[in-house]
Order: structure tokens, then C-alpha cells, then sequence
């Protein structure tokens, strides 16, 4: 809480307090900011024991902005002061590939409008992961093409990362092969998938299967996880014709 104190003091009429990451503040400093949402008022003990005595400071009205990805991590006084609950989509690809062109410009690279697109479709709605390709690409570029991003220079750089179009990197499609070739296309709980790839369980749970449930490349039942006839078609593959009993109860 006392590292947080200035910026409360000094914030003026108006001024906005953005915190980033919110469900993961400690438990002191929610409850620190619990009498400043509520009346700006920022409560501060001196002393200690029975010497202790509480000093009220006033504080110029200001907004508190909190984001995270986790609002469920959120205990439940923290969020029931926010007065507005806004939950956000992901970027089309038109909206990310003008931020893609923006950020070219501020990096002083020159990008092609088709590139620009191809980059956006690969970058699963988040302006972060555009950001990423846009720099390799922009590095790739000035390796092989002087500087200059082209339909042609995105598609090779994008294929030495191994992003395909739809922006599924290696760690997802070895997840999906493995779901088809040792688990038949499942069910498969996250334990025996994770064994098999030699990949902790929460990496996959936390990076991996977000964006393939996003695809409808995944389903997540009560008996396990299944590929979809959708990850089969990206996939190019079947499942292994050797049992083809669990072919029929998938499809």
C-alpha cells in the first residue's frame, strides 16, 4: 500500500488510476483502495498498538480502470465496487492489420497493405501477438528484402515461425496430431496428453487450448478432450481407421 500511496495523493480531478492485472493484487493493497473507490479516501495508521491512531486524507475524485483476463479471480468486494463491468471481444483482422500498419510506420518499415492483412490473420485478434509477428517480420525483411514487408517476405517469415494461416503455431498442431494419432481423436484427459507431449498440464490448459476452442478445433467433455471434424479438415488427416467403433461414437 505504500508504494501506491503517491500516485493516489498526487492523481487530480479527473486524472484515471489504470491498474493492469488486476486479480492479481494482494489481498493488503485491495483492501487499501476499498475506502478510495468507495468515498476517496484514503485511511492511514500511525503507530502501533494502543499508540495506533488513523489519519483520514481526502483525495481529489479520479476513475479506477482494472483489467484482466480472469474477472473469475476477482474476489467478490473488489468487484462489486466497480460500477461497470465491460467485457471486450477480440480485434477483427481489418482492425489489426491498421494497427499492424501504424506500428510499421512508428518502426519506420515499409509494409504492404496485403501483408499487413496476412499478418493480421495470423495474429488470433490480439494486438500483442500482431506486434510480435510484425517485428520478426520487419526483421526478416531487412535480412532478405532491404527493409520492405511484402505479401511474399510475410509468408516467408511466417513459415519459418510455422504460423499457418489461421495462426495455429507448432505447440498446437502437435497437440491436435497427438489427439488423433495415440489418443484416436479422443476422449483424452489433460494428464495423459500432457505425459504424451511432455508438456506440463497448466501450459496446455493455459496457452495451448484457449485458442483451439476458439477455432472449434476442440472439445472439452466430462470424459476427456476431442478433436473436432473441423481440426481433421485443417489437419488434412483422418483418424486411424483401427478402431473404428470410437470413430463412430466421435462423429
Amino acid at each position: 500500500p505504500k508504494d501506491l500511496l503517491p500516485y493516489l495523493a498526487n492523481a487530480s480531478y479527473g486524472s484515471v488510476l489504470f491498474i493492469d492485472e488486476i486479480h492479481r493484487l494482494p489481498a493488503a493493497v485491495e483492501e487499501f483502495i476499498y475506502p478510495v473507490m468507495e468515498d476517496f479516501r484514503v485511511d492511514i495508521t500511525l503507530g502501533e498498538g494502543l499508540n495506533a491512531r488513523t489519519l483520514n486524507m481526502k483525495l481529489q475524485p479520479f476513475t479506477v480502470i482494472g483489467a484482466t483476463t480472469r474477472s473469475g479471480m476477482l474476489t467478490a468486494p473488489l468487484r462489486d465496487r466497480f460500477v461497470h463491468h465491460q467485457h471486450l471481444d477480440f480485434y477483427e483482422v481489418e482492425e489489426l492489420a491498421e494497427i499492424i500498419r501504424r506500428n510499421a510506420r512508428k518502426l519506420r518499415s515499409k509494409i504492404t497493405g496485403d501483408a499487413a492483412v496476412e499478418l493480421a490473420k495470423r495474429s488470433r485478434g490480439t494486438p500483442r501477438k500482431a506486434n510480435n509477428l510484425l517485428r520478426w517480420t520487419r526483421d526478416f525483411a531487412d535480412v532478405k528484402n532491404k527493409g520492405e514487408i511484402t505479401k511474399t517476405v510475410a509468408l516467408d517469415a511466417l513459415g519459418m515461425l510455422e504460423v499457418d494461416e489461421l495462426g495455429l503455431e507448432e505447440q498446437d498442431r502437435r497437440y491436435l496430431h497427438t489427439l488423433v494419432h495415440v489418443f484416436s481423436g479422443g476422449p483424452a484427459g489433460i494428464q495423459a496428453l500432457a505425459a504424451s507431449m511432455n508438456v506440463p498440464p497448466d501450459t496446455l490448459e493455459d496457452e495451448v487450448e484457449p485458442f483451439l476452442l476458439r477455432c472449434g478445433f476442440l472439445q472439452r467433455t466430462p470424459r476427456g478432450r476431442r478433436i473436432t471434424p473441423a481440426a481433421l479438415r485443417h489437419l488434412q488427416t483422418t483418424l486411424p481407421e483401427a478402431d473404428p467403433q470410437r470413430r463412430r461414437l466421435l462423429f
